[in-house]
């Protein structure tokens, strides 16, 4: 595939008109479809104001602005499909409608055009076999926003040939973005090792370790994440980072590692979503009181130890179950989620011996299999290796 190469976007939501505006930028003709005329009015509306504000702040050129819209052609029927040599759908995440959207497609595209989900929490394989013709579909998991996110994860399926693996990751890195490759497994790499940033967090308010504000002090300016965790979550919207969570619980057969919480819980069965209703772990609004962090230095660094050591945790699961390799794990951290260290090469900087020991203390001290050290961070240390 190359620049003439027409692009198919399914479904004209955020993520999906951020895809289209991406394949557009880079010289595609691109067909982005919904089913509902009034989406795709506001996807259109939507667009064309994003990058009018580009203009105003001299980071586009009017020319390149119209460009890139009229490469966008905003339709509501499928059998525009028919020219494109790739399509990428991004609807809700729901299993039964991927798969009708697919089976309906594939009855449009030529033999040749790779098909492809953005979805985050169903496996590929199972939205595949809708299709009789598996071998051409894989997941190409962008992040939101599509046009800012450098990651995106590529996820062949169990009957994903890898011609077309190949080939869909070189479009994407034409595009410009940072790829991964990651195996079809619950929330791939960047949504499974990234649980223990949230679920440790409220794990420790919970527990009276510190309040909300002091851990995520903490985690910024002693982890240094551009975040804090119960920032992020108010961020994101607690009913997508709970369900996140809660399907990667389910996923792994409900191992502990991934137990979801209560007080997420209660959060999101109250109402309190975060930043888009006004109210989660903070108060938004003109008028909002939140109290300040505790700046305390040694409590700061023990919260940071515990999160941190227990992302290394699962970093190292990524690799040991051959999810992907150390270099694409730390990569995906870094890229998919701003961390200011990739954790593996984290894990070294800190010392593998003196991570397996914050682990195998807390598991020691609660005596719960979500503490349990990994079996590659335990041979590594027996073995005095290290990752790079």
């Amino acid at each position: 595939m190359d620049q003439s190469s027409i692009i198919g976007v399914v479904g004209a939501g955020t993520m999906g008109t951020g895809i289209a505006q991406v394949a557009s930028t880079f010289g595609h003709e691109v067909y982005l479809y919904d089913a509902y005329s009034d989406q795709l009015g506001e996807a259109k509306h939507g667009l064309r104001n994003i990058l009018q504000r580009q203009v105003e702040k001299d980071r586009m050129s009017q020319d390149e602005v119209d460009g890139i819209m009229n490469r966008i052609h905003f339709v509501e029927d499928l059998t525009n499909f028919n020219q494109c040599s790739l399509v990428i759908e991004a609807v809700i995440e729901d299993l039964d409608i991927k798969q009708d959207v697919f089976q309906r497609i594939e009855g449009i595209v030529v033999k040749d055009t790779i098909l492809a989900t953005n979805t985050s929490s169903l496996s590929i394989a199972s939205v595949s076999s809708a299709l009789k013709k598996p071998k051409r579909f894989l997941g190409i998991h962008f992040f939101n926003p599509a046009p800012l996110m450098p990651l995106v994860e590529m996820v062949p399926g169990i009957s994903t040939n890898e011609e077309a693996t190949r080939t869909a990751r070189k479009l994407v890195d034409d595009w410009g973005k940072t790829t991964v490759l990651a195996k079809d497994t619950p929330g791939f790499i960047v949504n499974r090792v990234a649980r223990p940033f949230y679920s440790e967090a409220i794990r420790q308010l919970e527990e009276g370790v510190a309040d909300v504000p002091t851990i995520d002090w903490a985690m910024k300016d002693i982890g240094g994440f551009r975040m804090g965790p119960f920032e992020l979550m108010d961020f994101i919207g607690h009913d997508v980072n709970y369900k996140v969570t809660e399907t990667v619980f389910k996923e792994f057969f409900y191992d502990p590692r991934f137990k979801p919480s209560f007080t997420q819980k209660r959060m999101v069965e109250a109402g309190y979503l975060g930043k888009k209703s006004g109210k989660g772990f903070y108060e938004y609004g003109d008028n909002a009181q939140n109290p300040e962090p505790t700046k305390d230095e040694k409590l700061g660094q023990k919260i940071v130890d515990r999160i941190v050591a227990m992302l290394i945790n699962e970093a190292c699961d990524a690799v040991f179950m051959n999810v992907a390799t150390i270099k694409d794990v730390d990569l995906a951290m870094i890229k998919g989620v701003n961390y200011p260290n990739g954790l593996l090469k984290w894990a070294e900087e800190i010392g593998l011996a003196n991570v397996l020991d914050r682990i195998s203390a807390l598991q020691t001290k609660y005596r719960e299999d979500r503490y349990r050290p990994n079996p590659l961070l335990k041979k590594m240390v027996e073995n005095d290796e290290n990752f790079y």
